[in-house]
């Protein structure tokens, strides 16, 4: 099909609900950053820049994110085996269940094994939709644009959860109390539990429609032809791939861990800005949480339209550059200068300058993630292609790229309450700036795809 020639109605549902799905997977992990301060304060009654608090706060980024890797990478797998459809329908459950139970949270131990489901059905759920996309569209262009277009929709979900924490913020006290089950709290309408609960309302649709959609065609008739090659991870080292799966891998961490170790950190360094401050000097520490959450909520959601902005700008180029590597250098260069200027001078001295620059951090950074997911069907045939991504977003960025969260909180501990969030943003200035540098010097061992097509 020429990509001039129009989609089809159901090309369009298609469309639809994998753009929702890239959506609903960021909406459910990018909450965490945006509510974990005051869960964690409730939840422990421990101090920000404390030890305890710190050591949560990494373990909570960290935790499901493994998770996440773990299964993720076994979904990879069963997408491969079972077919890209079925996974997808049953990733869906898993982290539906898991966003709305978290809600009902009653200690940060069990906050922690909630976010763990949730992070395991967003992981493997990625994963099978870029695969199931792909296949669906194996002309080249059309392919480039139906991916890059439609994880343009990951940034909404950023922009939609920190829009929803806003309301939640604003509203809770007049929404009714979350209790039941024989369950109490010591706030029944806490924003960040309606903010978790949330999660659940995007799956609903994903859930009705998403069983009824075709499987891929390449794959089904792989299957049904008993061609299709048994997948395999050790297959990754193979002498023809070991080198796309490592530098794959190891780029996709780095970026992750910009995201996870620098840019995710705002909502604990929006408090310390000296514009802040001011606006909550003389407030209750109720009432001085709430100010911090909507400021935080604010800069987010400008980081999240330029991550949205950055997706689309590189889905539009993916199909006028070719080659790959001057492709992502054309968005690591700017974000390895811009990473110590955003955090350790902005993020310490004004709210005013952290907007336009949190923006630019969002355009540089949250575009690489759309250039993975055109990258990495182009590397791997038919067999390993859940595999091969599997193995790079979440043994890469899930696992080892979100570490770089707990690293900064980690390195972040002061027993200075005050100046906890100042530290946090020096750190994730050096943070942000290492891993942008090695994810830079990787990117010129970058394999290039031998062609436009999908590899069978």
């Amino acid at each position: 099909m020429s990509p001039k020639t129009a989609l089809t109605p159901i090309q369009w549902v298609i469309c639809g609900i994998a753009a929702i799905g890239f959506a609903y997977d960021t909406y459910a992990i990018l909450m965490l950053p945006l509510i974990l301060r005051p869960a964690l304060i409730e939840l422990t009654g421990a101090a920000p820049g404390s030890p305890e608090f710190q050591r949560w706060f990494g373990l909570l980024f960290y935790v499901p994110a493994f998770a996440g890797g773990i299964f993720g990478l076994l979904g990879g797998y069963l997408t491969d085996l079972f077919g890209r459809r079925r996974v997808l329908t049953f990733s869906i459950l898993i982290y539906a269940v898991g966003a709305f139970a978290s809600g009902f949270a009653t200690s940060v131990g069990m906050l922690l094994v909630l976010r763990c489901f949730v992070f395991v059905g967003v992981c493997v759920e990625f994963v099978a939709a870029v695969a199931w996309l792909a296949e669906l569209f194996p002309e080249a262009k059309r392919r480039e644009n139906v991916l890059g277009y439609t994880q343009a929709f990951s940034s909404l979900g950023g922009l939609l959860v920190a829009t929803v924490n806003g309301w939640c913020v604003s509203y809770s006290a007049s929404l009714p109390a979350i209790g039941g089950f024989g369950l109490t709290f010591p706030d029944p309408h806490a924003p960040w539990r309606y903010t978790l609960m949330s999660g659940v309302l995007p799956a609903i649709p994903l859930i009705l429609i998403r069983p009824f959609l075709p499987e891929s065609p390449v794959w089904q008739e792989k299957k049904a032809a008993g061609t299709l090659r048994r997948p395999s991870i050790l297959e990754l080292f193979s002498p023809a791939l070991r080198r796309t799966t490592i530098v794959t891998t190891l780029m996709f961490a780095m970026a992750y861990g910009a995201a996870f170790g620098a840019i995710q950190q705002i909502p604990q360094i929006v408090p310390g800005l000296p514009q802040v401050r001011e606006m909550t000097r003389g407030l209750t520490p109720p009432q001085a949480g709430v100010t911090n959450q909507q400021v935080a909520s604010s800069v987010s959601k400008a980081q999240e339209i330029g991550g949205l902005v950055g997706r689309v700008v590189i889905a539009y180029l993916a199909v006028l550059i070719v080659n790959r590597g001057q492709l992502i250098r054309m968005f690591q260069i700017p974000g390895l200068i811009l990473m110590p200027i955003v955090f350790a001078w902005a993020g310490t001295t004004s709210l005013t300058l952290l907007y336009p620059l949190i923006f630019l951090a969002g355009f540089f950074t949250v575009a690489q993630f759309t250039f993975w997911g055109n990258y990495l069907p182009r590397v791997y045939p038919v067999h390993l292609r859940g595999t091969g991504e599997s193995f790079a977003a979440n043994i890469g960025g899930r696992m080892i790229g979100t570490l770089f969260a707990w690293v900064t909180a980690t390195l972040a501990v002061t027993p200075d309450r005050a100046y906890a969030p100042t530290k946090v943003a020096l750190v994730a200035a050096a943070v942000g700036f290492s891993v942008y540098l090695v994810g830079f010097m990787a990117s010129f061992w970058l394999p290039e795809p031998k062609d436009e097509g999908l590899p069978a």
